[in-house]
């Protein structure tokens, strides 16, 4: 197999598509795309997403310490796209779309109910990668559509018909 330099760039593919909600001290909700998003440890459960420190939802994640990861489906195209494409300190991307929004069991941060798996997440480290700061979270508490949970209660991902 003859080999050819590439182009250094993120090259791991593919990357899930997520999207993140939080909430700030004064009770406003946001939701953001991001890019960045892996598991980083399984004992005790812990997820790692990516936030760039100019984005609107970054201090709300920063001094919170909290946010939950959505899983997206297929059929919510319009509202993965409006929330990668819109900032938060423009208006209530939340109230723009539609997006309905319930408080999580264990943390200070809005669901988006509509998504098939919503992971609520604590922040427990982070680290400044170059243009993003990576926080890694605790999993405190995974909610999801019934048709895609096991009988052991574990996650059936093949079912999920996810962007």
């Amino acid at each position: 197999m003859k080999k050819k330099l590439a182009a250094i760039s993120p090259c791991l593919q593919p990357s899930p598509n997520i999207l993140v909600s939080c909430r700030d001290s004064s009770g406003r909700d946001n939701a953001l795309v991001v890019g960045y998003c892996c598991n980083c440890s399984y004992d005790p459960p812990m997820l790692m997403v990516g936030i760039v420190p100019s984005r609107f939802s970054y201090a709300m994640v920063k001094e919170s310490g909290c946010f939950v990861v959505n899983l997206v489906g297929k059929d919510q195209r319009e509202l993965f796209d409006y929330m990668g494409s819109h900032s938060g300190r423009d208006g209530d991307k939340l109230l723009a779309t539609g997006a309905n929004v319930a408080d999580a069991d264990l943390i200070n941060a809005p669901i988006l109910s509509d998504c098939p798996v919503n992971i609520e997440c604590e922040v427990v480290d982070s680290i400044k990668t170059g243009s993003h700061e990576m926080f890694a979270a605790k999993i405190v508490r995974i909610h999801a559509d019934a048709t895609v949970v096991k009988s052991d209660d574990s996650l059936d991902t093949g079912l999920l018909d996810l962007i």
